[in-house]
């Protein structure tokens, strides 16, 4: 099979793909990003408490579990990647953009179910897209596309939170569904009809007897239910993080939505500059280093910002907190392509990203009742105890025989 090993000084062409997922991975999480930014003006209009503002943004990640169970199985026995990725920025694009005719929680909940369906439909393709075409630096691959998330999940809250100043939470939400839909448009024209594994190569697919076969061998390995696990609590704590964050900057200290976008976009600004850096450190000493050590990292610096009350000196925090914190996440993922079959990794996506979303559903709920029964400010304590118990998971993971 034909493969990219190496991106940088190879030829335009050959690096145009990788950006392009990177853009449609940015575009996912704009969505996503957009609806944490919306959040704490569409719970004050609408009366919410902390509690079932938390309900809304567990539902995103228990429809994100529910799509794992399947995306994995369909990509690894059709063969089909870009296909998927299509369609989870145009349903995902559809269903922000309807967030601007509504006011009705059980219809928002709705959507916001498609949105975490459609923002890890996004995942087992396009991580098995790149892991075949960047297989000799895969790390530094999976780091493009991961910095493609971080720049979404940055400028999202900047354009969302600038868009509030002028606009209902219905408007900003439609207005900002307009760059997903243009980015659906490229894939259509650039990316679908070259929907092959690799240049040159046959599309494989897969019987189901063979797939259940394999699937059974990945899922026997004690390194990836452990790697699963890990990946699990970071995920958990990121998510109380984006959903706690933008409701403690507006309602404890006060800020207005720009700001509180200023504030968030910085977190992300963290995961642009370092991916790149971490996936390609990644490759050259291994894996587990590079996650242990940001891990170690977040936790400090998320107990670290209870002790904050200063506008300034908290979006620094923040900003280095999106170092560590996002650092860790493509360095997580290569090395899962590290353990999986070729043949298999969409599923093993699907169950990474599955076991992610399924810890994902508790924290929105579990914080919400603490930050309505002890305060906001407590909810970081939790996210710290979880993320510590992410560190531990890391010591416990099987050694691999090597670097990688």
């Amino acid at each position: 099979m034909a493969t990219t090993g190496s991106l940088p000084g190879s030829r335009l062409k050959e690096q145009i793909p990788i950006y392009l997922v990177a853009l449609g991975h940015g575009a996912t999480h704009w969505i996503a990003g957009t609806f944490y930014i919306l959040l704490p003006a569409l719970t004050s209009d609408l009366g919410l408490s902390y509690t079932e503002a938390g309900l809304l943004v567990s539902i995103l990640h228990i429809s994100s579990f529910v799509a794992n169970i399947g995306s994995g199985v369909v990509v690894d026995m059709t063969g089909r990647k870009v296909v998927f990725q299509v369609l989870s920025l145009v349903v995902g694009g559809a269903a922000l953009a309807c967030f601007g005719v509504t006011g009705l929680y059980a219809v928002l909940a709705g959507l916001v179910m498609l949105i975490g369906i459609t923002n890890n439909l996004w995942h087992p393709p396009a991580i098995a897209f790149i892991a075949e075409r960047y297989s000799e630096r895969r790390g530094f691959a999976l780091a493009i596309h991961a910095t493609g998330a971080s720049i979404g999940d940055m400028v999202a809250p900047l354009a969302a939170g600038a868009l509030l100043l002028s606009y209902s939470w219905q408007g900003a939400a439609a207005i900002n569904a307009v760059p997903v839909m243009i980015v659906a448009a490229l894939f259509v024209f650039y990316l679908m009809p070259k929907d092959n594994p690799a240049p040159g190569a046959v599309r494989q697919v897969m019987g189901f007897k063979d797939y259940r076969s394999g699937l059974l061998l990945l899922v026997r390995q004690p390194a990836v239910i452990g790697l699963c696990m890990m990946a699990a609590l970071r995920s958990m704590a990121q998510t109380g993080l984006l959903m706690f964050l933008p409701l403690f900057l507006s309602d404890v200290l006060n800020v207005n939505p720009l700001a509180m976008g200023t504030a968030i976009m910085g977190m992300h600004l963290g995961g642009v500059i370092v991916s790149p850096i971490a996936g390609a450190l990644s490759d050259r000493i291994g894996r587990r280093p590079v996650v242990m050590a940001g891990l170690a990292a977040t936790t400090v610096l998320i107990v670290g910002l209870t002790f904050v009350t200063d506008l300034t000196v908290f979006v620094v925090a923040v900003s280095v907190l999106g170092f560590v914190l996002y650092a860790v996440r493509p360095v997580i993922h290569s090395w899962m392509m590290d353990l999986a079959p070729s043949d298999l990794r969409g599923s093993a996506t699907s169950l990474l990203f599955g076991t992610q979303s399924a810890l994902s559903v508790l924290i929105p709920i579990i914080g919400g009742w603490v930050a309505d029964t002890y305060g906001l400010s407590q909810v970081f304590y939790l996210i710290a105890g979880i993320m510590l118990l992410a560190n531990l998971a890391v010591v416990f993971l099987p050694r691999p025989n090597q670097a990688v």
